[in-house]
Order: C-alpha cells, then sequence, then structure tokens
C-alpha cells in the first residue's frame, strides 16, 4: 500500500527565513509561497533529488499548525507525506486494520492538487502521517 516518501513538512516561525537558509546556505531549489486557506497555512516546497521538504507557516489565527507553533516556538517537523495509489482503498484498509483518519475520512485536495488524509500520530509511532494519491 505505502509509496515512496512524498515529502517531509516543517512548520516554521518564520517562512522568508527557513526559505533562505534552504535556498541561500544549504544550495536547494525553493519554490514560492502558496496560501493555502482551505488547509489554514502558508507552504513552500523545497525540492531535493529524491522527495520535498515542505516548510509550513500558520495562515491566519485558526490554523491547524499555530497550536503546533505555540508549543514549539522554534517550529519542527510536522508530519511525513507517503504516496499510495488508490486513496480510498487505502484509508478503508487503514480504518479495517484500526488506524484513525482525522477530519472526517473525507480526502482534502492538498498542496499538489491531490487527494490527502491525516492519520494519528498515535497510531504510527508518534508522528502524524499524511497520505497522498499518487
Amino acid at each position: 500500500m505505502i509509496g515512496r516518501l512524498n515529502h517531509v513538512a516543517i512548520v516554521v516561525p518564520d517562512l522568508d527565513a527557513a526559505s533562505r537558509v534552504y535556498r541561500d546556505t544549504l544550495g536547494a531549489s525553493v519554490s514560492d509561497p502558496v496560501d493555502m486557506p482551505a488547509h489554514g497555512v502558508t507552504t513552500v516546497f523545497v525540492t531535493l533529488p529524491n522527495t520535498k521538504i515542505e516548510l509550513l507557516h500558520p495562515l491566519g489565527t485558526e490554523s491547524p499548525v499555530q497550536a503546533f507553533l505555540d508549543r514549539n516556538p522554534s517550529g519542527g517537523m510536522h508530519h511525513v507525506c507517503y504516496e499510495v495509489d488508490d486513496i480510498l482503498a487505502a484509508r478503508d484498509k487503514l480504518v479495517a486494520d484500526g488506524a484513525r483518519v482525522l477530519g472526517g475520512g473525507e480526502p482534502k485536495i492538498g498542496a499538489h492538487d491531490k487527494p490527502v488524509l491525516f492519520l494519528h500520530p498515535k497510531d504510527f509511532c508518534g508522528t502524524l502521517v499524511e497520505i497522498e494519491q499518487a
């Protein structure tokens, strides 16, 4: 079921500063910021040869990552995203196996314009997992 690692997401308190670190210090290709109001975040993607890093910053006070940033003012790793061939089949198997799907269980369109779901971190070794339709 699980496919390749699509990205690792990091919540950052300053999106411009984080972008500069990846672009100027590490020499990575860094996208422009994109506001995602439906998810309450602004994203920047850092492209690596084998995957991506997603830099996340709260978009508004109701952002789901604001609480994370409140608990971790310096930011930190937020989630990992794996690709799946069929998100609905993956969801159904995960639920049948006892995993908890967050947000009501219906996929939303994510940053790559593909359906995504988030899985409860307590079911995955303390890590918030996002699955994305490949």
